[in-house]
């Protein structure tokens, strides 16, 4: 109820009796959706911050208050210099209206779904907004009477008791049906309503209180109470209230933020190992390259010049009769040793893929049983970081930095990993932002992107991001399309540009070479 009708018409004598005389000396926002007043009245300075934001909206009463040297921004200057007179809530809605000895006003539309502030410097002036796209607030009129007790309009003859007092809200009507409104008659109903109407035009106290989950102030004893406030003292109310709500909103939206990273990375990590072990199991239970070319050898003097195919006994398995495609244009003995080649890299590939299973794994493990560890820490936002930056799980920070470099950007625990978007922007990746400690990827024998995992001091990149820029590199390249790519990792000092080469051709003096799918594993779809 901190921005209820009730609650404001509690606020704003209050701030009317802390703020009568004071001139506003600052007004400027230094974050999204947010006002900053800042008031003195020459011995003693005030500080109001209307958080004007659809997800979250109040007025928050800061005892002190550091305007940033950065990224602050002037609003409202014919407000800089204006003489507080009063603070008065407008008739049973949320508007809190501030009027200054010149004639000047400023509304405070605390609504949560479409806050504002609308200012004029004469009441028949001109509108200003604070919120510009909301047009129709510059309709809003100054408040000029003091808050009535009773619903004008519609709602006065309403014969509902709930829909004469729309104001009421959602705290007050639990707490009807919480007392047995439903079930009374219509004359209880009435005196139900006008007993609670009482308790809020003078609550006892202020309550903080959590329903359903959320931290929430109260006029009315409802809830899971936490804390009980004088009533005396609306402004102690909001300061305590306000810094309140926003650290467990903080925390409950990084703990969720949280939770689906360790959940994308484990069901990544699992599905990933389950395409290794599926493709594992495709090799050795199928007849191998080593094999066949074994055959071709012992049955050389069977092999007619030109041949398409022969007929051999598989002596593998066990003594079965087995037809080999042969190529005309080619002799066997060619054919053989292409064969043994390609066992070679498929003994290569055996081993990354059983390496790759067990370290996708033990991944899918690990995040699984942080998910267990995130219930058990104590509902605060600090221990919850520290947790965070222990196990390497900084959220990411993929868009600030997609607007501050030219490439594809994506952040994998805590290592950045830049792609090339062509060939000329390749060029200015590896010749110009890369360090020589970087990593540098790219698929091999194949155009595509340069991939480059940024250097960190002293912390060597994990085998896994290494396998992720891997399939980014296999991915955005000709290779896209392909079961398995070979991808070349090497430090970027092994990587150089030619004299007179063609935009994105450089020679790789050392390399590494890694076998993965071609994907993208920071998008569900791959895409």
């Amino acid at each position: 109820m901190h921005t209820n009708y009730y609650f404001l018409r509690q606020l704003a004598p209050a701030l009317t009796q802390q703020l009568a005389g004071y001139r506003v000396v600052a007004c400027f926002s230094q974050e999204k959706d947010e006002l900053v007043l800042g008031l003195t009245n020459g011995t003693a300075e005030f500080w109001l911050k209307a958080q004007l934001s659809a997800t979250f909206t109040a007025l928050a009463l800061p005892e002190t208050f550091h305007r940033a040297r950065a990224n602050s921004v002037d609003l409202l200057p014919d407000l800089l210099g204006q003489q507080l007179r009063d603070v008065t809530a407008a008739p049973h809605d949320r508007v809190l209206q501030l009027r200054f000895e010149s004639g000047a006003t400023l509304l405070l539309k605390l609504y949560s779904s479409r806050p504002n502030a609308v200012f004029r410097l004469r009441p028949e002036g001109p509108a200003e907004l604070f919120h510009q796209r909301y047009t129709t607030d510059a309709d809003l009129q100054p408040v000029f009477t003091a808050a009535a007790d009773q619903p004008a309009g519609p709602a006065a003859t309403a014969p509902h008791p709930l829909k004469r007092y729309p104001a009421l809200a959602d705290l007050p009507a639990r707490y009807l049906r919480a007392h047995g409104y439903d079930q009374a008659t219509a004359a209880q109903q009435e005196q139900l309503v006008q007993q609670v109407l009482r308790q809020l035009e003078n609550p006892p106290a202020f309550y903080l209180t959590t329903l359903e989950g959320r931290t929430r102030l109260s006029l009315l004893p409802i809830g899971e109470m936490e804390r009980e406030l004088p009533a005396a003292d609306p402004i102690a109310a909001l300061r305590a209230f306000v810094p309140l709500a926003l650290s467990r909103r903080a925390h409950e939206l990084e703990l969720r933020q949280l939770r689906q990273t360790l959940e994308r990375r484990a069901e990544e990590a699992s599905t990933s190992a389950s395409m290794a072990r599926r493709r594992l199991y495709a090799l050795e239970h199928t007849v191998g390259y080593r094999q066949t070319a074994d055959l071709i050898m012992a049955h050389l003097s069977q092999i007619p010049a030109g041949a398409s195919s022969v007929d051999v006994v598989d002596f593998y398995q066990d003594n079965q009769p087995r037809t080999i495609k042969l190529k005309p244009s080619e002799t066997p003995q060619r054919t053989a040793q292409n064969l043994y080649r390609k066992a070679k890299n498929q003994q290569l590939e055996t081993r990354q893929l059983s390496e790759r299973a067990e370290r996708r794994e033990a991944e899918a493990f690990w995040c699984l049983e942080r998910l267990e560890e995130l219930p058990l820490l104590p509902p605060d936002l600090k221990t919850l970081r520290a947790w965070r930056k222990q196990h390497q799980l900084e959220p990411e920070t993929k868009a600030k930095a997609a607007t501050e470099l030219p490439f594809k950007v994506f952040e994998d625990s805590g290592f950045t990993i830049l792609v090339g978007r062509n060939a000329q922007n390749n060029d200015l990746l590896t010749q110009r932002y890369a360090h020589k400690d970087d990593l540098w990827l790219h698929a091999k024998d194949v155009s595509g992107s340069h991939v480059v995992i940024r250097h960190r001091a002293g912390q060597p990149v994990p085998e896994p991001v290494v396998e992720r820029a891997a399939q980014l590199a296999a991915w955005y390249s000709r290779r896209q399309n392909d079961s398995l790519c070979p991808v070349t990792v090497t430090p970027k000092k092994f990587v150089r540009k030619p004299k007179g080469a063609l935009p994105g051709q450089v020679l790789v003096e050392r390399e590494k070479v890694v076998l993965v799918v071609p994907l993208n594993p920071f998008e569900r779809n791959g895409g």
